[in-house]
């Protein structure tokens, strides 16, 4: 592959490096120009463009991205079709993550042309979740460096995301006079959501004496009935013969480990009654943060294999932070100051509706515009900025009496950028970020706002949020205003979609399924959407 500055005379058939706009025209990056491409750039006076001339021998992004994606050998994962010189692997259903890492690692350096990326060693994912990507960084690659990394890939399973097999726990609560039953009452109810995220349920709880005897004896009845025993202590263990592993073995089973490189997590005691699973939980399980019993507890439910060996690998790694991206239950309120402004951009120009201004499609009889602003007031959002520009008369008349700020943007022709940089100015300085919402996006709920808004409030205000369709990026997007100076250096038909492929802070998707990917960019996307265009 060729890759530079080439004459336009030359240019049938490369690929372009940049978008390029001629003659009132858009040319995307990667467009593999035509003849009639070549001849309407000349005529708008282009002498030369930078693009990427492929050699016999090459395969494109696309190809090569879905030559090794085939190849891969995997489980429980599905591959997505290659765009962009991308193809992306979800998983099927929820479970746990392995992954080959000597595998990625021998693909990862036959040639900085192509790339293999997955999720964490053993982590938790959900269904439909992207858990690996195989990226091809130039628009070509040689055939035969392709081949050099599918001899690699077809060798051995690479990686593969074993299913939960939802389990019936049972669940002992010992008691000392010191420990409220409040206390005890609560570690249930978080037990019973840690459970669900696999599907699982408790099927009974038993609270005993401090006293291994009397755990003993739960521990023989509740594995009679259960699929797994789950022991929450009164007091910690301290002692490798402490009343838990006491317990385990005086029920006839047998410890395997007691203690864990995990912190949270430390003195987690893992055991055996028969083959079942008896899990001695540590006190930080009683708090629904992930730790170390996390860990093993949805490996067991996943069916992976665990043992003193295994737990005894978890150390690099183990030292625990709570971290935004793990789907679980939460009981703590958002931070305080965490208010999101939600910015609605409707300044465009309907260009490829040849005519009618979209955002004044009739909805039920309500202009999409209004439609749009009503859901971002009906949200949690502290604030709505719509931000006008083509037409801005008709939109602010068709928002009249809604408790909407606007902003106009007077150079809305130069492209996204100007009304996204617009918007963000106009957010209020208390604000911790913007929700950055399409006025032509029918689909999208207060509900789903709301999601956004919330998990961004669990990440601290730290994180892009950004909803998916079946994990395909979407919008709307949630920017953090740490990234809001990056806002303002944009330039051109660029929208938050690059900042976030820039990984300008940590991504956490959310996924809202059809309504991030519904806009009505065409009359035929509007029409089946059910609106009805207006002159």
């Amino acid at each position: 592959m060729k890759f530079g500055s080439i004459d336009i005379e030359h240019a049938e058939g490369a690929l372009l490096a940049h978008t390029t706009m001629a003659g009132g025209k858009r040319y995307r990056k990667a467009r593999r120009l035509t003849r009639e491409d070549v001849a309407a750039l000349r005529d708008a006076g282009v002498v030369e463009v930078v693009a990427a001339v492929l050699s016999p021998d090459d395969l494109d992004e696309d190809q090569a991205a879905t030559r090794l994606a085939e190849t891969m050998i995997f489980r429980g994962i599905e591959a997505k079709p290659a765009a962009t010189g991308r193809a992306n692997l979800h998983a099927i259903e929820a479970g746990v993550f392995t992954v080959d890492a000597a595998l990625v690692d021998a693909i990862n350096t036959v040639d900085q042309a192509i790339t293999v990326a997955t999720v964490a060693q053993h982590a938790t994912v959900e269904k439909g979740q992207m858990v690996a990507t195989v990226k091809i960084i130039p628009f070509a690659v040689a055939e035969s460096i392709v081949d050099d990394v599918v001899a690699i890939a077809s060798r051995r399973e690479i990686f593969s995301v074993s299913p939960f097999r939802p389990m019936r726990a049972g669940v002992i609560q010992t008691e000392l006079p010191s420990v409220k039953q409040s206390v005890l009452d609560k570690t249930l109810r978080i037990t019973e959501a840690r459970l669900a995220r696999s599907g699982s349920t408790i099927a009974r709880e038993l609270r005993t004496p401090h006293a291994a005897p009397a755990i003993a004896a739960a521990i023989g009845s509740l594995s009679a009935e259960s699929d797994i025993v789950l022991v929450f202590g009164a007091s910690a263990l301290c002692d490798f013969d402490d009343v838990i592993p006491a317990a385990i073995r005086q029920a006839g089973g047998t410890v395997l480990r007691t203690g864990m490189p995990v912190d949270p997590g430390n003195l987690l005691v893992l055991g055996r009654l028969g083959e079942k699973p008896v899990l001695g939980a540590p006190g930080c399980a009683r708090s629904p943060k992930e730790n170390g019993f996390d860990w093993v507890l949805d490996r067991l439910i996943a069916g992976i294999e665990i043992g003193a060996d295994e737990i005894a690998a978890m150390g690099v790694g183990g030292l625990l932070m709570e971290i935004p991206t793990r789907p679980q239950p939460r009981e703590a309120p958002a931070p305080a100051g965490l208010d999101v402004d939600i910015v609605v951009l409707a300044a465009g120009q309907s260009r490829r509706m040849g005519g009618p201004n979209k955002l004044m499609a009739l909805f039920s009889g309500t202009p999409l515009i209004r439609r749009t602003v009503q859901t971002a007031l009906s949200s949690k959002a502290a604030g709505t900025i719509v931000v006008t520009g083509h037409q801005a008369g008709r939109i602010r008349e068709a928002l009249q009496g809604l408790d909407a700020a606007s902003v106009h943007n007077p150079d809305y022709a130069g492209g996204l950028s100007s009304s996204l940089k617009a918007g963000i100015a106009a957010v209020r300085e208390g604000s911790a970020g913007a929700l950055i919402m399409l006025g032509d996006m029918p689909a999208v709920s207060a509900e789903d706002l709301d999601r956004m808004i919330g998990v961004f409030r669990k990440s601290g205000g730290q994180c892009i949020v950004r909803a998916t369709c079946r994990g395909k990026r979407g919008n709307p997007v949630l920017l953090p205003r740490a990234i809001f100076p990056a806002v303002a250096a944009l330039e051109g038909d660029t929208g938050a979609r690059h900042l976030v492929e820039a990984q300008q802070s940590p991504v956490i998707d959310v996924e809202i399924g059809d309504a991030a990917a519904v806009d009505v960019d065409t009359r035929d996307a509007l029409e089946g959407a059910g609106g009805v265009l207006q002159d």
